[in-house]
């Protein structure tokens, strides 16, 4: 499924809110990345501030900056959306919190047959995503990517990379274990203080969600959050993350009958230190009961506005490192990931290799919201691999 082989449409790739931080950075990989002929376009609110980056692109590389358009489109406007969707064959959105700004874009995209690409973490978004929009996508034939950055397709496509060192036709069970080092930026920030937040909001969409997505037929996949203890596995301490990459994971294996007649996944962040782990957690519990205080909620977004972040030297010093046990039919294999910023140069690098992926590339016939490893698999985990993301088995016995 190549989208350059269905109908005409001015671009491959448009690429919404490229003025904000991680935008920039996406459109200056997109600048060094694509394939000659490729056609695509930087859209946002303001066209000063478009035209601001298309000069920052020039002065990484003055030819290739005139070749993406600009196109001025407000996330509030439907009409707008439309528009933009029909304009492209994938359109990658960094507009964030996405349960504020990224409704109407992914009801356009639904509906116009476009995929779709974000780097939303956010739960109770995907899930009402999935509840108003994955039959729609299903008709037109759309592809719904979300979590397009590290949040989720590291965790997701090294699952997926996992389970493929097993045995056939056997219960799977698999663990992942996440370290990362890195600085968030204003718009991270802003939108987990907003996910602390909508926890009443999120788990009643789940429990809407579940009433409605079919389970796979005969066979049973689970992640449960498991609970906090020492992995001999790492060497470390094992502290459950109740984030979204675990839930993208478990619908990767609904949808493939490669993750076996069982499968169950668990996820965790690998802390080598136990004071270090119990503080993490203390200042986790700490950032959601304020997040739940709107003024104070209002004061913490203030001190660290959206559009800033990490600086270059900043970026180049952080680094990721997801680890998987996997085991069943009587084999045992160790997996890794690894990277350089997690939160920021390699989402972008995820996020652009994930459109062009959809884009360019001869890819399995799916439609409607689908993971990165179900519409993607070992395409974009060749394509990060060939970027600098390293997928390696460490041991297999």
């Amino acid at each position: 499924m190549n989208r350059r082989n269905g109908p005409q449409r001015p671009y491959d790739v448009v690429l919404f809110g490229a003025t904000g931080f991680v935008g920039r950075l996406t459109a200056e990989y997109l600048l060094a990345h694509a394939p000659e002929g490729f056609r695509w376009a930087l859209a946002g609110r303001s066209r000063t501030k478009l035209e601001q980056l298309r000069e920052g692109l020039a002065a990484l590389d003055p030819v290739r900056a005139a070749e993406p358009a600009l196109i001025t489109a407000d996330a509030a406007d439907p009409a707008a959306m439309r528009e933009l969707a029909e304009s492209a064959h994938v359109v990658a959105s960094t507009v964030g919190p996405y349960i504020r700004y990224g409704r109407e874009l992914v009801a356009a995209c639904a509906e116009a047959g476009t995929d779709y690409t974000d780097l939303t973490g956010e739960p109770e978004f995907v899930d009402l995503t999935y509840l108003r929009h994955d039959a729609q996508a299903r008709r037109s034939g759309a592809r719904i990517v979300h979590a397009c950055g590290f949040d989720s397709a590291p965790h997701d496509l090294l699952a997926y990379f996992t389970v493929r060192q097993l045995p056939e036709g056997v219960p799977l069970t698999v663990d992942g274990f996440v370290r990362a080092s890195g600085i968030i930026s204003g718009g991270t920030l802003a939108t987990s203080l907003l996910i602390a937040a909508r926890q009443r909001q999120a788990k009643a969409a789940a429990r809407e969600r579940s009433r409605y997505e079919p389970s796979p037929a005969g066979r049973q996949v689970r992640a449960p959050l498991g609970a906090p203890r020492f992995s001999k596995e790492t060497g470390t301490w094992a502290l459950p993350l109740p984030t979204l990459d675990p839930q993208v994971v478990r619908r990767s294996a609904a949808a493939l009958e490669r993750y076996g007649p069982d499968f169950r996944y668990r996820h965790y962040a690998s802390v080598k230190r136990l004071p270090v782990a119990l503080a993490g957690t203390a200042g986790l519990g700490a950032l959601a009961a304020a997040a739940q205080v709107a003024p104070v909620r209002s004061w913490l977004s203030r001190l660290y506005e959206p559009g800033r972040g990490p600086g270059a030297e900043q970026r180049a010093r952080a680094w990721f490192q997801v680890r998987a046990v996997g085991e069943g039919g009587g084999r045992r294999v160790f997996t890794e990931v690894t990277g350089g910023d997690p939160g920021y140069g390699e989402t972008a690098k995820i996020l652009a290799e994930a459109s062009l992926c959809l884009a360019l590339d001869d890819l399995p016939e799916t439609s409607g919201q689908v993971t990165t490893a179900v519409a993607m698999g070992d395409a974009l985990t060749g394509r990060l691999e060939a970027a600098g993301i390293r997928f390696r088995v460490r041991y297999s016995g």
